[in-house]
């Protein structure tokens, strides 16, 4: 495809361009967890008021019904204008789309664009983490009801979100993926308890979540009885795509501010330091095409699978070598006091886990891509 800009196209980023120059945060990013949080979510009410959100979205679902050129457009100039992504909790609204009611779309997509309503993703177990369909929390029906019991863990925004996508157990343990369902799951339901897991880096992102005889509506079944695995892996393939986390623009903001110390500093011109930014710059160009095609393989009606793997995989080296080489030209003093580029360094590690482990997505890529027997 030609990515040069046609009219309409320049158009539409002239016009982002002067929103982002009089409405980017002047204030610094914040370094704790709950400062950080709410500045993320004032920032995605901020885009969501301009008409800068889920660009690629139907209209008739709060979108704009543009295509995957404009959402790559708006990544570009977020990275270009330093400012801070889009916030990447919204890709769970995806599944809303594919699975969900007219009734719980019209309830909760509105607040997943707008972040009046936070969201958290609960999937990942103690004993079922990489291995989702060996998950053990059961959801038993009684009458109208399903009664949920277990634990989830490493449950991403768990400590501030207002509903939990759940999944749960509604076959036998040895159904594995067949009996599996999906369940929307209000935080403050009685029995829902909450607990915040402390990083390496010191934030608090992460809860342990409890279910305690924790009873919702069987019209809260996100898509059919058992058929939760597909939302899960719907869900998943959105969760490993750049576009929809918005960290082409994480990427980009973080390289600029890099760029922008080594040359305070008088480094900049240094040949090892030019070498090792124009790897990265290399990495993320080279991300940031990949995402051209899967969104525009997503324009062409084409559905979200396993090519997303490919995806997550250089998401995580690009992030890593980002990070890696930040440590490099920033010297001990990134280290020194645990300040903010070491705690980024150190969050970048657990890159090549979230989502699925690397291991899971080269099985996935060798398996179900190249057709690679085990």
């Amino acid at each position: 495809m030609d990515l040069r800009d046609t009219p309409e196209q320049a158009e539409f980023r002239a016009q982002l361009r002067a929103w982002l120059a009089d409405n980017v945060p002047t204030e610094p990013e914040p370094q704790t967890m709950p400062a950080r949080f709410h500045y993320v979510v004032a920032w995605q009410k901020r885009l969501y008021s301009g008409g800068w959100v889920a660009l690629s979205w139907p209209k008739e679902y709060g979108g704009q019904g543009l295509g995957p050129v404009e959402e790559s457009i708006l990544n570009q100039e977020l990275g270009r204008a330093g400012a801070p992504a889009a916030a990447s909790f919204t890709f769970l609204g995806r599944a809303f789309l594919t699975f969900g009611t007219e009734e719980q779309k019209a309830r909760y997509l509105p607040g997943f664009l707008s972040a009046e309503e936070i969201w958290c993703q609960g999937f990942s177990e103690p004993e079922a983490g990489s291995d989702l369909a060996s998950l053990r929390t059961t959801a038993t029906r009684d009458g109208e009801d399903f009664v949920i019991n277990g634990q989830k863990l490493w449950t991403s925004r768990g400590s501030f979100a207002q509903f939990c996508l759940v999944l749960a157990r509604t076959g036998t343990r040895e159904s594995r993926h067949r009996g599996i369902t999906a369940f929307v799951v209000p935080t403050d339901t009685p029995g829902m308890t909450r607990k915040p897991l402390i990083m390496a880096n010191g934030d608090e992102e992460f809860a342990e979540v409890y279910f305690d005889d924790v009873r919702v509506p069987a019209s809260n079944m996100l898509g059919e009885l058992d058929q939760g695995w597909k939302v899960t892996q719907a869900t998943l393939a959105y969760e490993r795509g750049a576009a929809d986390l918005g960290y082409l623009a994480k990427y980009e903001r973080m390289l600029a501010q890099l760029a922008g110390i080594a040359q305070e500093r008088g480094v900049s011109d240094d040949v090892s330091n030019v070498e090792a930014v124009g790897r990265v710059l290399g990495h993320l160009e080279v991300l940031r095409l990949h995402s051209m095609r899967r969104l525009s393989d997503r324009a062409q009606g084409k559905a979200v699978g396993a090519e997303t793997s490919i995806d997550k995989v250089m998401m995580t080296q690009t992030e890593q070598l980002l990070l890696h080489t930040a440590l490099d030209i920033l010297g001990p003093e990134a280290v020194q006091g645990r300040g903010d580029w070491f705690k980024k360094y150190l969050y970048s590690r657990a890159a090549s886990i979230y989502g699925g482990t690397a291991q899971v997505q080269r099985n996935i890529i060798s398996g179900r891509l190249l057709g690679l027997k085990e």
